[in-house]
């Protein structure tokens, strides 16, 4: 019966993958459970298990005494001599029970604390399981598409997802059947497994689409110091490469823009602009700009991390962009508050004469 036991704890840890170990831990406490209920006991029960010897025993734990008030945890010395005859007067002495003698509610008991064990380990699993792929991208299948809430239900495997609308990118359509790159936002621990959340418009989703992309980055030769972005529409990600040899702009773009190209088309056709890091604000600042070429930057105050850029007077509605999206991701990017300025001074009648600055920090994946 005993080889019985382990051979199924074996095929349990094959099939689902809960580790041995943890079923015996909740078999354990279930046979302790049942035996208090069934012997009316408190505390004094030894469950021994023994995988390796493929070994089972359930003891009752009592000390001999002369005059005996509590029979659950007590006997007397000729009680005990009778299981061992060395036994006297403060020994404790261990009366094993024979489990096919379990009445109908102990092994009821038992056997709901270790499907309850089991679901438990299960749920466990499934948690540890996602909270490994956090912040990574996960290729999920479109179920279900929900056209009054706009929640679509992706397939993640062994797990299921809700992609909220404010998660999904602007004008993006998911159809049923679909095949489609999530990013990993949280994973959070609940009683009915874990609550995974996802989104398509994370900055880190460009992120890990590079690294998956361009091995320079999954190398670590390239590192991608910064992304702001505006899914659907436009990303700026700032990269440095540790090699003097090696341009990490170049890297990313690849043979004929053949890497960002794949990205592009993975998140719909939406702009990318890669430029290069440096420590030195200035020169980051200007960078940021592109595709805006820059003549000069005025570092205001460097605590506040505000500055005013200059710009070639016939260029300053492109380094503004288009309501003001250029200027915006670029000081998301940099972390920097941007005033961008005409070369001149003077604004033309179809320039925006308004700075574009911005309070909030790139976004580092």
């Amino acid at each position: 019966m005993n080889t019985e036991f382990f051979e199924a704890l074996t095929l349990l840890e094959k099939e689902r993958g809960i580790p041995a170990d943890y079923l015996l831990e909740k078999i354990e406490a279930a046979v302790v459970i049942a035996v208090k209920k069934d012997y009316n006991c408190g505390d004094n029960v030894l469950v021994d298990i023994d995988a390796e010897k493929c070994k089972f025993d359930v003891y009752l734990v009592k000390t001999v005494v002369e005059e005996v008030e509590d029979e659950t945890a007590e006997l007397t010395l000729e009680q005990a001599q009778s299981y061992k005859k060395s036994a006297k007067i403060g020994d404790t002495i261990q009366i094993k029970l024979k489990t096919k003698e379990f009445g109908r509610i102990a092994a009821q008991t038992a056997k709901h604390v270790i499907r309850q064990g089991i679901r438990e380990a299960e749920r466990g699993l499934m948690v540890r399981d996602m909270q490994e792929k956090e912040h990574e991208v996960i290729t999920a299948t479109v179920l279900r598409v929900d056209p009054l809430k706009g929640f679509v239900t992706v397939d993640l495997g062994k797990n299921e997802a809700v992609l909220v609308r404010s998660e999904q990118v602007e004008g993006e359509v998911l159809r049923e059947g679909e095949r489609v790159k999530v990013y990993v936002v949280d994973v959070l621990a609940t009683d009915r497994g874990p609550k995974i959340m996802i989104s398509r418009t994370h900055p880190g989703l460009v992120k890990r689409l590079f690294e998956m992309e361009v091995p320079e980055i999954y190398d670590g030769t390239v590192e991608i110091k910064a992304v702001s972005r505006e899914a659907g529409n436009r990303t700026k990600m700032a990269v440095w490469s540790k090699n003097p040899d090696v341009d990490p702009v170049g890297a990313c773009i690849g043979p004929k823009g053949s890497r960002v190209a794949a990205i592009v088309a993975e998140l719909g056709g939406e702009k990318i602009d890669i430029v290069r890091w440096s420590e030195d604000p200035v020169a980051f600042i200007s960078e940021a700009l592109s595709p805006a070429q820059v003549v000069g930057v005025e570092i205001l105050d460097e605590e506040q991390r505000t500055c005013r850029v200059s710009v070639p007077d016939g260029q300053l509605s492109l380094a503004i962009g288009n309501k003001g999206q250029n200027a915006r991701l670029s000081a998301k990017l940099t972390g920097w508050k941007i005033d961008i300025r005409p070369e001149s001074g003077f604004y033309g009648e179809d320039e925006d004469e308004s700075p574009a600055p911005a309070k909030d920090s790139g976004e580092e994946g």
